[in-house]
């Protein structure tokens, strides 16, 4: 069996501060919205722009990071994988989300604007707290 590929890498700027919450085992998991834009001259010689929005998720370790040294308009790079998920409400109708899930992530800001002077990459599996 051939085996597929899920990266994906994004650099943009958070769209508001990030929200952490608790797993019922205990797992700190933080959501934040990342607009990304992208810019191109059309063949009349018009600039256009578009944005995207990814909605991340970051587990473990990494969503503690993600939630401390985070702010709306911080900007980032992202790299993960995409994931959908799917529930039903208590209507009866079902919902869908493609989240960016991050397993790292580097704070782009000059240090300068951040409270801390640490900006560096953030992995998921190589920090410890």
């Amino acid at each position: 069996m051939s085996r597929g590929l899920n990266k994906v890498m994004i650099i943009g700027n958070l769209g508001r501060d990030p929200e952490m919450r608790y797993t019922p085992s205990g797992k700190p998991v933080t959501h934040f919205p990342v607009a990304t834009s992208r810019s191109w001259v059309t063949s009349d010689g018009e600039r256009r722009e578009a944005t995207e929005w990814f909605n991340v998720v970051a587990w473990g370790n990494l969503a503690e990071i993600c939630n401390q040294y985070l702010r709306k308009g911080s900007r980032v790079y992202i790299e993960g994988h995409l994931q959908t998920r799917s529930w039903e409400d208590a209507e009866g109708n079902r919902h869908y989300r493609t989240e960016l899930v991050a397993n790292e992530m580097i704070i782009l800001d000059n240090r300068a604007s951040h409270q801390e002077s640490q900006s560096d990459l953030f992995e998921e599996d190589d920090l410890a707290f």
